[in-house]
Order: C-alpha cells, then structure tokens, then sequence
C-alpha cells in the first residue's frame, strides 16, 4: 500500500509550521511548499519566467521581492497571475519529493483551498487560531502593518466559515505545549483510523 499523503494548511499566522515541527519530532517527513518556492526562487529559469509576467519587479535582472509581495498583495489579478505560475511548479516538486518518501508524510501547503488541490492528498489537517493572535502573529513574523495583515488574511480562504468535508482540525489557541498534546491526538486519530 502506498503510504498516506497530507497536507497541513490553514490561514497566515495560524501555526501550520510549528504543527509540522511537531510532526517531524514524531519521526514523520514532512515537507514544505514555501521551501521549495524558495528553491525555485534560485532557479534560473523560474526567475526568467517570472520577469516576463512581473518585468517591474526585477531590478537590474534581479527579483525584488517585496515589490513583488507589494504588488500581488494589492492587485487580484496580479495574485492570480503570480498563483497560476507558481503553483503547478510548486506542486510538481512536492509531489515528486512525496513520492519518495517510504512512510506516512506531511505537507505544509499554505493555500491548499486557493488552488484547488486537496484531492492530490489522502487528508487535510487544518490548523485554526483565533483570528487576533493570527494578525499579533503576522505583524510579529512579517513586520508588517495591522492593516496589511488583516489584508493578507481576507486575502486567503475564509477559516473562520464552514470548512471542506472530511477535514482533520488542530486548534492552536494555547502555548506550545497544548499545541503538542493537540498533535498527539491527531496522530492518535490517524492511527486508530490506519491512515498512519
């Protein structure tokens, strides 16, 4: 039997890499899409696809990267140009790097809803908080504004509605070890269901 799939997903500032830190404690690989944009980000001929779509965010051939953040956090269009380019990429490097692992793996996969792609894994954890403590999160992590915070979380898919069928939850609204104790219990419900 091929060895199951998830992805781990949730809105910005929700905790979805501490949750897989603490997947991978428990021995599990676990992979990251944001990792492997970065490597791409590296990639010659990513880069060169990308100053065709996005001219004005290239400095002298080189990416500007919060030029590029700026604009497709300010102009849909832009965003769904960026999403479209992006993610078949991103996706392809993550499913060949899944492919390879020999045990049940995990996926951190920020905009799992966005694009459409739920159904290339066997589950979907989501990790929820509470919307302030996510924005408090962000401005932290990112150094942004409150405003471009909360513009970044309307930006996303709605967590705080009703989520896809058949759904694994972790809550993420205590400190790091009810986090763990939450993941223990996920692990365990996966087990028992013999998915892992």
């Amino acid at each position: 039997m091929t060895p199951s799939k998830f992805a781990v997903t949730g809105g910005i500032g929700s905790g979805k890499s501490a949750v897989c830190r603490l997947l991978y404690e428990h021995g599990y690989p676990v992979f990251s899409c944001d990792e492997i944009n970065r490597a791409l980000l590296q990639d010659e001929e990513y880069l060169k696809g990308l100053a065709v779509l996005f001219p004005a965010c290239f400095r002298e051939g080189v990416l500007d990267k919060a030029a590029l953040a700026s604009l497709v956090f300010s102009d849909k269009d832009a965003l769904e140009k960026l999403n479209g380019y992006a993610h078949p990429r991103i996706y392809d490097r993550l499913k060949a790097e899944m492919e390879r692992a020999k045990t049940a793996c995990f996926a951190e996969v920020p905009l799992l809803f966005e694009s459409g792609k739920k159904d290339i894994f066997d589950g979907a954890i989501v990790v929820l908080r509470e919307k302030e403590a996510r924005i408090n999160a962000v401005i932290a992590r990112d150094s942004l504004t409150r405003e471009e915070a909360e513009a970044r979380i309307k930006d996303q898919f709605d967590y705080d509605g009703p989520l896809p069928k058949g759904c694994y939850v972790v809550r993420n609204d205590g400190d790091e070890e009810a986090l763990g104790h939450a993941v223990d219990g996920l692990l365990k419900t996966l087990q028992e269901q013999h998915l892992i």
